[in-house]
């Protein structure tokens, strides 16, 4: 499923701001591996993400791509997302938001509540180190796979 135009739009000026304040240098494969997260829900992993992008620029590397996502997660430019059991998923989206998780096909969904503005981090978190963020992940099994189970029985 692809993200609204214009939400897709702001993105790429917010991240071409965000590395021009980083002094992180725009590369045209940079751009494209950043589009192809801005424009999709889906929170690929970064296998999808290199033959999407492939199909624009066919002489990028897989290699390329996986520093690319590992250095805009450092810059906090990207979130890592997922069962850590399973391939990175990636994320564009750095607003507040959650995301739905099903245990079954690995599909990954943003959700927004008001509820989770009053989340606050536990105190507990702090006896690890210095907490810089708080998202909720909910893991359940997703309406398409519900339906496929329901068909079996």
């Amino acid at each position: 499923m692809k993200i609204p135009r214009d939400i897709v739009e702001k993105r790429m000026a917010e991240f071409l701001e965000a590395c021009q304040r980083k002094c992180l240098k725009l590369t045209h494969q940079r751009l494209e591996i950043y589009r192809e997260l801005a424009v999709s829900e889906e929170h690929p992993a970064a296998e999808t993400i290199h033959r999407r992008v492939r199909r624009r620029l066919p002489t990028i590397s897989q290699d390329t791509v996986y520093r690319n996502l590992k250095l805009l997660a450092q810059e906090g430019l990207i979130s890592i997302v997922g069962m850590s059991h399973e391939r990175l998923r990636f994320d564009a989206n750095m607003g507040m938001h959650h995301h739905f998780v099903c245990v079954h096909c690995g599909l990954i969904r943003d959700f927004y509540s008001s509820n989770s503005a009053v989340a606050t981090m536990p105190k507990e978190a702090k006896t690890f180190g210095e907490p810089v963020s708080l998202r909720l992940e909910v893991k359940g099994v997703c309406h398409g796979c519900r339906t496929r189970r329901r068909g079996k029985r």
